[in-house]
């Protein structure tokens, strides 16, 4: 008898494919941003966290490999940002160090800062973060802030019971430092993630009413709202199956194709690279393992960067790439198109 190999059936989900059918291509633009998650290491453990970060995970980048992210830094002046994400980064005993030696590089930093870290501390250690404002500000840190909804309700359903109000307190602490004070050139922006299976409501109207329940109820400012997608990804992706509604979530960020927000997908401008020295095309690639490859189609490293290599590779593609190109988009840095 004769077996005959049957080719998989691609997924009816298959990003390429959407490219193709648009005639689309997506090579990378540059490296403007350095985006480095430290540590899975966190205090909370939120509903929605593509990480699958919690109190419980020991990943840490290397003293070699924060020594040889900084090399690269240094060594190109287009890498115009670092951008520490984990896990809580501040959890990361080099954390401070870090920054500190990338900000006289003269980078710009970012921090993707949890809030409720500054009043948790450490979870094991039990060392305090409180001084973490007075931190950000004297080194002019960029600081992104996760805050599902203005109400507690919502944001507790995401994110844990009593979340919320710690968050307020630390954005009273920021603000008490400059941050979000229209004029005093300390951003602090904060990310809306949908609590469930739906895509985020225009990103203007949503700042529009942060800006306004968080002034008048809690007296609190900030910068900029950016709206970003649940990416059908590990723990949400364990949830979406559970409840029986993966499918259907997938059907709508199909259904929201947008061209124009997949033409400004970050992968186009930065680099993920994980605890490991590992180099990925985005965060999210990074969680799924799906390694960026040079374009001589070596697995990228920090510890072996080629800057040619890096800019010059074939971005990899996957169905969750649907989450970033859905409506009006969604990235690091908010909406997209």
């Amino acid at each position: 008898m004769i077996h005959l190999k049957v080719a998989p059936q691609p997924s009816k989900y298959d990003f390429d494919e959407q490219l193709r059918r648009r005639g689309m291509d997506l090579p990378p633009l540059a490296v403007d941003t350095l985006q480095i998650n430290i540590t899975k290491l966190c205090n909370q453990v939120c509903r929605h966290c593509h990480v699958d970060a919690s109190p419980s995970r020991t990943e840490m980048l290397s003293s070699k490999g924060i020594a040889k992210c900084l090399e690269i830094l240094e060594r190109h002046p287009q890498i115009r940002a670092l951008d520490l994400t984990g896990g809580a980064p501040e959890l990361h005993p080099q954390f401070d160090a870090f920054v500190e030696r990338a900000v006289a590089l003269g980078k710009h930093v970012m921090v993707r800062h949890n809030l409720t870290v500054q009043l948790d501390g450490h979870p094991v250690t039990k060392q305090s973060k409180e001084y973490l404002p007075q931190f950000f500000a004297r080194n002019r840190v960029e600081v992104i802030s996760s805050l599902p909804y203005y109400q507690a309700y919502f944001t507790d359903a995401q994110r844990g019971s009593g979340v919320f109000q710690k968050s307020m307190e630390a954005m009273k602490r920021l603000n008490g430092e400059g941050y979000g004070v229209e004029g005093s050139g300390l951003a602090l922006n904060l990310v809306y993630n949908p609590v469930g299976p739906y895509l985020p409501a225009a990103q203007a109207g949503l700042e529009a009413d942060y800006r306004r329940e968080l002034k008048e109820k809690f007296g609190l400012s900030f910068t900029t709202l950016y709206t970003m997608t649940n990416m059908p990804i590990n723990r949400f992706k364990l949830h979406l199956d559970k409840s029986g509604q993966f499918e259907a979530y997938m059907e709508k960020l199909l259904a929201a194709f947008n061209p124009a927000a997949a033409a400004g997908v970050m992968c186009r401008s930065l680099v993920s690279v994980g605890h490991d020295g590992r180099i990925y095309d985005c965060d999210f690639n990074q969680m799924l393992d799906l390694r960026a490859l040079g374009a001589s189609g070596k697995p990228l490293t920090i510890f072996d960067f080629d800057y040619d290599q890096v800019v010059k590779r074939a971005i990899r593609f996957d169905d969750h790439c649907l989450g970033c190109t859905a409506g009006a988009g969604s990235s690091c840095g908010g909406a997209t198109a």
